[in-house]
């Protein structure tokens, strides 16, 4: 009997600790929901034009496990993750049931028919540039490092401006 209740008392602590975790998982969001989607762009387009760089917008939600892939894939890669902060101002635009963010899907050019994730590049006057199917990008069960080095890469500010030849 007695060893019954160590078994029930247990079973009580890991449900509590697995609940806990849960909990600390469901916080560490990547997309927020309760966000203007129109005011992020229109903030983030601000950004861009004022330090010369170009809108990254990752269009997805948490719900998503392509979205949440490509997001560890990215921080993961030191060669992706610098390409993003020098040459990018980087937006996560939220896409759920409860917030599809219509108005900047409809500002963007409904990227969402891309599925998800979806990445828009903007550039510091508001104009978009692109539209990227994340699909193009994956190999297997995850992503090919060269194809996004070699987007991300290409769709910088710098990469845009031609070289004149002297």
């Amino acid at each position: 009997m007695n060893s019954r209740y160590i078994l029930k008392a247990l079973l009580i602590s890991i449900l509590i600790i697995s609940s806990i975790s849960i909990r600390a998982q469901e916080t560490k969001k990547l997309y927020d929901p309760t966000l203007d989607g129109m005011k992020q762009l229109n903030e983030a387009i601000v950004q861009a034009k004022n330090s010369g760089k170009h809108v990254l917008v990752q269009y997805g939600g948490n719900w998503c496990p392509w979205c949440i892939k490509f997001d560890a894939f990215c921080k993961a890669d030191t060669a992706i993750s610098k390409v993003i902060s020098t040459d990018y101002i980087p937006v996560k635009l939220n896409y759920s049931p409860e917030n599809k963010n219509d108005a900047s899907n409809e500002f963007l050019g409904n990227p969402t028919r891309f599925g998800f994730p979806v990445f828009i590049i903007i550039d510091g006057k508001g104009k978009v540039l692109h539209i990227q199917d994340s699909g193009l990008l994956e190999e297997g069960k995850g992503y090919n490092q060269e194809k996004v080095i070699r987007f991300f890469r290409s769709w910088t500010a710098a990469a845009l401006v031609p070289k004149v030849k002297k």
